[in-house]
């Protein structure tokens, strides 16, 4: 089994630049993915970002151009924000893909931008 950690956000002025840090423990080896999604008050839990081993990374068309997703080696997985705005207000949660699925989750990070 895989666990994940996550660690930054708090409270960012709007524009802001914030970075959030996510690391895995337990069967690493298992790993073939990583990534970040968001949850939003009362909208369902939403992709973020994610980026496989191999390096191809996908991006939700909100955050594209403003977050950049990176695993800097195997077990760790960072999201730089950048241009923060008010709608990026949510808490993020750090997942790994041991199989087919991103399966294993943080307890999440709440992130809010403020004007």
């Amino acid at each position: 089994q895989v666990q994940v950690v996550e660690s930054g956000g708090g409270m960012v002025q709007a524009g802001g630049s914030p970075r959030l840090s996510c690391l895995a423990s337990g069967n690493i080896f298992a790993i073939s993915a990583m990534g970040w999604y968001r949850q939003a008050p009362g909208k369902q839990r939403e992709l973020v970002a994610t980026r496989t081993n191999g390096g191809i990374t996908n991006y939700a068309s909100s955050v594209e151009g403003r977050f950049t997703i990176s695993r800097d080696v195997k077990n760790t997985v960072d999201l730089q924000m950048n241009n923060l705005k008010l709608e990026d207000t949510a808490v993020y949660y750090c997942a790994a893909n041991t199989g087919t699925a991103f399966t294993s989750w943080g307890r999440g990070t709440q992130v809010t931008v403020s004007s």
